[in-house]
């Protein structure tokens, strides 16, 4: 025991020397390479039956099938919306990389999932009764994410995958629509419960989609849930198996909704704590068991709380004093991020792939395409 305490407080300080020797200015690295190596981790996994881990009522004994029976197109990658975030990453980067050596192998797979058989024993499955809260918010998050990225690619292989998935995309939307107003609180955790996070993505959709009323419906709900927080106790992140920080994806989420000036206004009460002198703020975590599935969620932290860190600076006004601070705490989560996508262990290699996407692309992010 003492020598995994002594370890881990050693890795600790070693993330912290990093953080505070980062450069500020440091990007991600997206090239061609880097990309082969995560659609791999896609390629590997979207087909992948077992081990598999079900969220699946059962009404009765007819529903005791194999994962590929009951959803056919998203039943890899461990779980649904690892799947279905394991077909995003394909698309993403067979889009940004389209001669690519991999690209031919992510269409083929994305050929295979999203045929319209497929899609519709998805849809079947999907409004069956007793399933009104399947994947809520997070993987329906994911699947309009999928959805935007088909409909913003112009292939014609890209379209003709975007209006198969459109009844089941249109399915998920009227769902979201339909809870939301129903939804007293948001729901602050750090994993796929959590509300900010999935709001980003699907008002990112909404935009991309011109679903005006998904837009104005997001937009309102955020403004009655968040508008007033203040004081968000980052101190008491992450809890041990998060991979979402519920305060970061606040702001992340917020500065969606909100011009430069009053974002900034907004942050200060919020986060209160950002110091306003480069300096360190906030360490990386360390991952004490990376074969452990839930103890593995903090690399996934690491990542997510570097693109939302980009998302936060991206909107603070040029001369804002917090943007060095968070431009090199950034720079250190990315970096400890994407050292951990390395597909050694499943139980992280199932999934990592797509965070590490999401951040180097920069797809959250007002200027990425």
């Amino acid at each position: 025991m003492k020598n995994t305490i002594a370890s881990d407080s050693l890795a600790r300080c070693v993330v912290l020397l990093a953080l505070v020797s980062l450069p500020a200015t440091a990007q991600p690295t997206f090239d061609e390479g880097t990309a082969a190596r995560f659609a791999k981790l896609a390629l590997d996994c979207v087909h992948k039956e077992y081990p598999n881990k079900l969220s699946h009522v059962l009404n009765g004994p007819a529903d005791a099938k194999v994962p590929s029976k009951l959803t056919p197109a998203f039943y890899g990658c461990f779980d649904w919306h690892s799947s279905v975030h394991g077909h995003w990453l394909l698309a993403r980067l067979a889009r940004t990389f389209p001669k690519a050596p991999f690209t031919a192998a992510a269409m083929k797979a994305l050929e295979r999932s999203l045929s319209t058989k497929n899609l519709a024993a998805e849809l079947a499955y999907f409004e069956t009764p007793g399933r009104v809260s399947f994947e809520r918010p997070y993987g329906l998050a994911w699947l309009l994410q999928l959805a935007a990225e088909l409909r913003e690619w112009k292939s014609p292989e890209a379209q003709r995958w975007s209006k198969n998935l459109a009844p089941l995309e249109t399915a998920a939307a009227s769902r979201l629509k339909a809870w939301l107003p129903k939804l007293s609180r948001p729901i602050r955790v750090g994993e796929h419960d959590q509300t900010a996070f999935a709001f980003g993505l699907m008002l990112d959709w909404a935009r991309v989609a011109n679903d005006t009323a998904m837009s104005e419906l997001l937009t309102q709900r955020i403004d009655t849930y968040y508008s007033s927080d203040t004081a968000c106790p980052l101190s008491y992140e992450p809890g041990g198996q998060d991979f979402l920080s519920p305060c970061l994806a606040e702001a992340d989420l917020m500065r969606r909704v909100k011009s430069k000036d009053a974002f900034a206004t907004w942050l200060r009460g919020f986060l209160p704590t950002i110091p306003e002198k480069a300096g360190p703020w906030l360490s990386p975590e360390v991952v004490t068991d990376r074969s452990d599935p839930k103890l593995a969620h903090l690399d996934g932290l690491n990542l997510s709380r570097a693109w939302m860190l980009e998302g936060i600076v991206s909107a603070l006004p040029e001369k804002d004093l917090r943007r060095p601070t968070l431009e090199a705490t950034a720079a250190a989560h990315r970096e400890a991020g994407l050292a951990s996508v390395t597909g050694e262990h499943y139980e992280g290699g199932h999934w990592l792939g797509s965070f590490a996407t999401y951040l180097v692309s920069r797809r959250g992010l007002p200027s990425a395409p």
